[in-house]
């Protein structure tokens, strides 16, 4: 099964048992529920939403937080001896997606 989630204004395939690196989430660890699914496709069927698919969500293992690689900033400005060096490291929290749950898996339980 396949699904394209939303993570924090960012889309995402997923399917079960993948590693992703998403934007920084404030909860650092444990489990987390993503209710804001797009689109859901297995091998006969892809359910499309408008704009979600209804009791539709992913659920994800936060494995933890990693920082990216770092990036130079330099400004300057000719003929006026200005000059500004900064590095930045954005920091990405990995998860792992443990299931996903359509509908009809949802109505079953």
């Amino acid at each position: 099964m396949l699904a394209v989630v939303e993570i924090g204004k960012k889309q995402y395939i997923v399917k079960k048992g993948d590693t992703l690196d998403v934007q920084r989430l404030k909860l650092k660890e444990g489990k987390i529920n993503f209710d804001k699914v797009l689109i859901l496709a297995d091998d006969k069927n892809v359910k499309i939403g408008t704009p979600y698919v209804e009791k539709a969500k992913v659920e994800a293992k936060i494995e933890g937080e990693k920082k990216s690689k770092k990036i130079i900033v330099y400004k300057c400005k000719r003929r006026k001896k200005y000059r500004k060096k900064q590095g930045h490291r954005q920091i990405y929290t990995t998860l792992k997606i443990t299931r996903i749950v359509t509908s009809s898996q949802s109505s079953t339980k």
